[in-house]
């Protein structure tokens, strides 16, 4: 990166960032089945600014934290996961869909707003006692991150926090978290 890009980066306010941000999002009606606004942010990936302004506005409420391991859940928590977990100086595990893991796993299964779905982690990805930070794109019922909670929460880890780019408020999937704390760089 070159020292203005840098600067400017460095410089900007959290709310044009944020205004930023959205503006990079598209939204898709109907998809993936009628009656569903998708909120697409692979342009905001493509743009190598707008990746670097949601991942540091992801990780920056956990910059000082000590985080043991950031959890994703497949599959666009590993985009953002792997890169908070950079960001952060830790190590990055994986959530899978079913039959994608070698070894020994645990399942949760789970609610989506249109579907069911499960999860898969290794059993021994976490550790008892291990602060545990879980990332993913979006929250909009909280059926998947439901699941990484409770997933991490059998193998005894700590759920420092919930990161998520983008917060559908409207389907109320933060109070499902409860009491662990959710935030949202994103809210719609």
């Amino acid at each position: 990166m070159s020292t203005s890009e840098a600067s400017r980066t460095g410089s900007e306010s959290t709310e044009g960032m944020i205004s930023d941000l959205k503006g990079m999002i598209r939204d898709i009606a109907d998809f993936p089945k009628e009656g569903i606004l998708f909120r697409d942010i692979t342009p905001m990936l493509a743009d190598p600014r707008g990746l670097k302004m949601a991942v540091d506005l992801m990780s920056r409420p956990y910059c000082g934290e000590h985080i043991d391991v950031v959890i994703g859940a497949e599959s666009r928590g590993f985009i953002f996961g792997t890169a908070i977990a950079h960001a952060l100086g830790t190590g990055f595990v994986p959530v899978r869909k079913p039959g994608k893991l070698p070894g020994k796993i645990i399942s949760q299964e789970y609610e989506l707003e249109y579907g069911k779905g499960s999860l898969e982690i290794h059993d021994d990805a976490v550790q008892s006692g291990q602060r545990v930070l879980i990332v993913d794109d979006l929250i909009a019922t909280g059926g998947t991150l439901v699941a990484c909670r409770d997933l991490i929460k059998s193998l005894g880890a700590e759920i420092v926090g919930i990161s998520v780019l983008i917060e559908l408020s409207d389907l109320d999937g933060a109070s499902r978290l409860a009491p662990d704390s959710l935030f949202s760089v994103l809210k719609y």
